[in-house]
């Protein structure tokens, strides 16, 4: 189905696949995982024809998708054999409806009508979005916005299926959702389905191979158990073997702290605080202290309003009811006081480079410590990088980029939207043992997931 015959890849000066073999049966359950930009998005994009199509990079070596040479086929012609879902959806969601979104790309077979919507109907419940098929993709939460483009691609009905980390932002009803409509379109469409993750628990179950890649090249490939029993392997490229038990949702993960609320002053107090987007409420009479010194996490289902909520508490979304106080103060200051590491990293990049990215904050505040400076580079992992284009990274990288831009402040509360986006778990360990110092010496932490 999908061949590659020495296929190599390079960003400018940077090598991000060198020279890679590979072969891609029809009707496999593929799931390919690795380290934080270890090439994967790069893999992807060349198995769905984008590199060297549409993308910058320098491409040697062949690709051929259903038999079809990649560089000789316009992505219009590949498109009705490989579908992707990107990484970050956001890239590709430009309609004004989540049933046009969905409906795009059967119209643009020239498909009959009764068949785009009989795909279109499939494809919105398949994903669960059927209630929101007259919303806005623009304003949907972030996990709501991965199942736009999921259900695009899969309105496509390709012959084989690239994923590119498509349960990242998803909820634990939304991950199984998912990966039953993969095994239905697996086992009874026979659709070839790659799927590229750090959350393997789900996908090793319905995969019949794993690929591991370390620095582009491929160190382990095969069966499931056989490949993720390598313990020593999974250690060094900081993989986590998938328990043995399914997720579970956050409702049966709650546990009471046994502690009374504090005497002391609130560090953040929110009171019935009322919030949404134009005509859709989002926040609904919300109360919440925050006190100095805690790690918290608020949790729920997509489209919860968890982000709003931390939109709100930044003061970068005005409530339309309600107040927000911060240390006693109306408005907190922002970065110094509040922290907010976006769900989308792309959303807070814009300088040149990783090390201008991370020392732009306390540099305009008048706050820079070189020794900090340094120590954020390293807990993130970014030091190889500090030289880097953010712009150029893979999404775990501007992930950790945006996070230690964050912490670089050292803010007196910490919102965290969805950080573990992209992140293997050796890197997700090590950042959390970093905030947990920040904790301990007396941050406080919202942890959004």
């Amino acid at each position: 189905m999908i061949q590659l015959q020495q296929a190599s890849v390079r960003y400018g000066a940077i090598t991000a696949l060198p020279e890679m073999t590979l072969t891609i049966a029809a009707g496999e359950f593929v799931l390919v995982t690795g380290p934080s930009g270890c090439g994967k998005t790069t893999l992807a994009r060349l198995m769905a024809g984008l590199i060297p199509q549409a993308l910058p990079a320098t491409f040697t070596g062949k690709v051929t998708v259903d038999g079809l040479d990649t560089r000789a086929h316009p992505l219009a012609t590949l498109a009705r054999h490989v579908g992707m879902v990107f990484q970050n959806p956001a890239t590709q969601l430009f309609h004004l409806s989540v049933a046009e979104e969905v409906a795009f790309g059967p119209r643009n077979l020239g498909l009959p009508e009764s068949e785009v919507s009989q795909r279109l109907d499939w494809a919105l419940a398949a994903t669960g979005l059927t209630p929101l098929r007259d919303r806005s993709p623009a304003h949907l939460s972030g996990g709501q916005q991965q199942r736009v483009a999921i259900a695009a691609a899969l309105a496509l009905r390709p012959r084989a299926l690239v994923l590119d980390e498509p349960t990242a932002s998803l909820d634990v009803p939304g991950v199984k959702q998912l990966m039953a409509t993969l095994a239905e379109l697996h086992q009874r469409h026979g659709v070839t389905i790659i799927i590229i993750e750090h959350r393997l628990a789900e996908a090793a179950r319905l995969a019949n191979r794993v690929i591991l890649l370390e620095q582009g090249k491929i160190v382990a490939d095969g069966d499931p158990a056989q490949v993720l029993s390598q313990r020593p392997l999974l250690r060094r490229l900081g993989i986590r073997r998938p328990a043995d038990e399914s997720p579970q949702t956050w409702e049966h993960l709650l546990r009471s702290n046994g502690n009374p609320p504090p005497t002391t002053r609130p560090l953040l107090a929110l009171q019935n605080i009322v919030a949404g987007y134009r005509r859709h409420p989002v926040l609904d009479d919300v109360s919440l202290n925050l006190y100095p010194g805690e790690f918290a996490a608020v949790v729920g289902d997509n489209g919860a309003g968890k982000s709003t909520l931390g939109l709100v508490i930044a003061g970068l979304l005005r409530p339309k009811r309600g107040q927000v106080r911060f240390a006693g103060r109306k408005r907190p200051r922002p970065g110094l006081d509040v922290g907010l590491l976006f769900q989308n990293p792309l959303h807070q990049l814009f300088t040149d480079s990783v090390d201008d990215e991370v020392a732009f904050g306390p540099r305009n505040y008048g706050c820079f410590d070189p020794a900090f400076h340094d120590q954020a580079l390293r807990q993130a992992d970014l030091i190889p990088l500090r030289q880097r284009s953010p712009l150029a990274l893979s999404l775990g990288q501007q992930q950790r980029t945006t996070l230690a831009a964050t912490l670089a402040l050292r803010p007196r509360l910490i919102i965290l939207d969805e950080p573990t986006v992209g992140q293997d778990w050796g890197h997700l360990q090590q950042l959390m043992d970093f905030l947990l110092t920040l904790n301990q010496q007396g941050a406080a932490i919202l942890l959004m997931t």
